[in-house]
């Protein structure tokens, strides 16, 4: 195991963690993190490592998620929060302006405040995979969306390898996690026994690498390097679900028409649960508002979802009427179209659109659907 352009590799303990919490705020950084909150493991403001959700880990399934203690005290010993961090470096609520009328009649415009430093603590594999396609969407494409970028500039990531994936995690089948390849600043896997708690440090940059220097550790040994692959390995090994990418995109996009997408949308209830929690899903819409003096008017951009009607609406009504329509968009655009138009897929293995989808649609089961009986030649859809 090596860390991409760095030198040592180093182990350190739970003193070094919080030492990397302190390092961090003190150098002006929002560390945001795995804490417990609302009946789950949920991304917030860590202060200190005491906010981390020590012994507790996740239990997903279609449609359930469920908060269990585990056997040990491991810091990072979960699957996947409800969250994603896309909705820090993509908020689901931004002022893209405000205009206050000036008493000659003039007006102030304001635009968004400058993003904060972040340091996001605890990044999947699978997520920072996210984080890199929606580099490819909103901050290297033609036209780079300028808040996502900011903020994105201004991110620091501290990557955990996954040791302990759920039954509904797919990552490997998508060779996106489950350990982190690069993307990061620091990463670390959990290393956890009866007689120790240790931390293997690897360095992806040279911001990483200043705060490493500051950590208390010692060079890691081909006995914790051993550890930890066999941390990850045996995470590949207990992937709950698999997702056959091949040929993917011509399958999709060949079977338009299967009747396998009605079938979906009897159960699909097209409340966009799925396209919230995605960490890829990127579309928005944008909303004017005034107060009742006319004074002040605003423009807000908020997360929008391809499961309503409102979103394909052109003159006339809405393009995607039906609800299977509507699921064999996302899917086919997630899967396939995402292909040609971002040279990646769309879908990083994550399993959050199955467990949060409260009917418990999943994703790898329709594609395997039309994988097992394909009809390129079927009947319309609505």
């Amino acid at each position: 195991m090596s860390a991409p352009g760095a030198g040592t590799v180093r182990v350190i303990d739970r003193t070094g963690i919080a030492r990397l919490v302190e390092e961090l705020r003190g150098q002006g950084y929002r560390v945001l993190g795995p804490t417990l909150g609302d009946g789950a493991i949920v991304y917030e403001e860590v202060a200190s490592v005491d906010d981390l959700p020590a012994g507790w880990t996740d239990e997903q399934e279609g449609g359930s998620y469920r908060l269990k203690r585990r056997g040990d005290e491991a810091w990072f010993g979960y699957a996947s929060s409800p969250h994603s961090w896309k909705r820090l470096l993509h908020p689901p609520d931004v002022r893209l302006w405000q205009a206050r009328r000036r008493d000659d009649g003039s007006f102030d415009l304001s635009e968004p405040p400058p993003a904060p430093k972040m340091a996001f603590l605890g990044v999947r594999s699978c997520d920072l995979q996210a984080i890199l396609v929606q580099d490819r969407v909103l901050r290297q494409s033609e036209h780079p969306d300028p808040v996502y970028a900011e903020r994105r500039e201004m991110a620091f990531i501290v990557a955990v390898n996954c040791g302990d994936p759920s039954a509904v995690c797919f990552c490997a089948s998508m060779e996106t996690g489950p350990r982190a390849q690069a993307g990061f600043d620091l990463a670390l896997t959990e290393l956890i026994d009866d007689s120790r708690h240790e931390f293997l440090l690897e360095i992806g940059s040279a911001a990483g690498a200043a705060i490493a220097e500051h950590l208390p550790g010692r060079e890691a040994g081909e006995a914790d390097m051993s550890r930890a692959d066999a941390v990850v390995a045996t995470a590949a090994a207990r992937m709950g679900r698999r997702l056959d990418t091949g040929g993917i995109k011509e399958l999709l996009q060949e079977n338009q028409l299967h009747p396998h997408w009605e079938e979906v949308a009897e159960r699909c209830l097209t409340c966009g649960n799925c396209t919230m929690v995605c960490p890829t899903c990127f579309c928005t819409t944008v909303e004017d508002t005034a107060d009742l003096t006319g004074d002040i008017a605003e423009r807000w951009r908020r997360w929008d979802s391809c499961f309503t009607l409102e979103f394909s609406y052109m003159n006339g009504g809405s393009v995607r009427n039906a609800p299977a329509a509507r699921y064999r968009h996302w899917l086919t655009h997630k899967l396939a179209s995402w292909y040609d138009q971002f040279g990646t897929s769309g879908c990083v293995g994550c399993g959050r659109c199955i467990t949060w989808c409260p009917v418990g649609i999943d994703i790898t089961e329709e594609v395997e659907a039309i994988r097992a009986h394909p009809q390129p030649h079927g009947s319309s859809l609505g």
